[in-house]
């Protein structure tokens, strides 16, 4: 939903902002770094039971994510690897995060409900690898309730209201697995319409061209003499005058 409907406003806030970053010499892999660590560092907030600490370094390693990929737009520095590592770093700081509400979880109640943060990060990598599968594959698997910037708003309001936590991760759960269900049935319909393919057209081998030409080009020169199995030019001279290409000459030295 975020991608879909906010996208364009929020692009036209973080651009000139991005524009000044750049110009302070910051890069695009700097912010996706210190986003990395302030994952970290809130996993072990959390942890501990600082909740509000943890609220805080999350929107920080938030903000560092919004920015990093306008800022390399801003730079002309965008490509392959800082998507690359943009992504893992993403994943990776969701599993700290959700890992780090599951020890807090597991110190706080009993139970297994400290498993439930993992039910969530499992249902969210499903939805990361359908679009990462979809994509390889030509088809488009963006959208749905659930999408990482949904989560995170989330778990900051769990985290502000530590009550509501348990009851926000459930419904984080829900809507995660609706999302991942939405973005396989765009990915399926898109894969019944089959595009036709292109008509293959077999190039003639040049050799095969020029056999043919010849023959066209002599085919009214009659008769061609009929070479003798020995093939040799001395052999086809002693033959046409009577010889064995095969008997020396009388007078010859062996």
């Amino acid at each position: 939903m975020f991608d879909g409907s906010w996208r364009t406003g929020v692009d036209r806030v973080t651009t000139p902002i991005a524009a000044t970053m750049r110009s302070t010499g910051i890069t695009a892999d700097h912010l996706t770094g210190a986003g990395l660590v302030l994952g970290a560092a809130t996993a072990v907030a959390i942890g501990s039971g600082r909740l509000g600490l943890g609220l805080g370094l999350l929107i920080g390693a938030a903000l560092l994510d919004l920015f990093d990929g306008p800022v390399a737009k801003a730079a002309g520095t965008s490509g392959p690897r800082g998507a690359f590592f943009d992504s893992v770093s993403d994943r990776v700081t969701d599993a700290l995060v959700l890992g780090g509400i599951g020890w807090y979880l597991a110190s706080e109640h009993s139970g297994q409900i400290a498993l439930l943060p993992f039910a969530v990060l499992g249902s969210s990598a499903l939805i990361s690898y359908e679009r990462a599968k979809a994509e390889s594959l030509g088809y488009t698997a963006r959208g749905g309730l659930m999408e990482r910037a949904e989560r995170i708003i989330a778990i900051c309001f769990g985290l502000l209201v530590s009550a509501l936590l348990i009851p926000v991760l459930w419904v984080m759960l829900v809507l995660t697995l609706v999302t991942a269900a939405q973005r396989f049935v765009k990915v399926w319909r898109q894969a019944e319409v089959i595009a036709p393919l292109p008509p293959v057209r077999v190039a003639r081998p040049a050799m095969e061209a020029r056999w043919r030409a010849w023959r066209e080009s002599s085919a009214g020169r009659g008769p061609r003499p009929r070479r003798h199995a020995w093939g040799s030019r001395s052999g086809r001279n002693r033959s046409a005058r009577g010889e064995k290409p095969w008997r020396r000459r009388a007078g010859t030295r062996p």
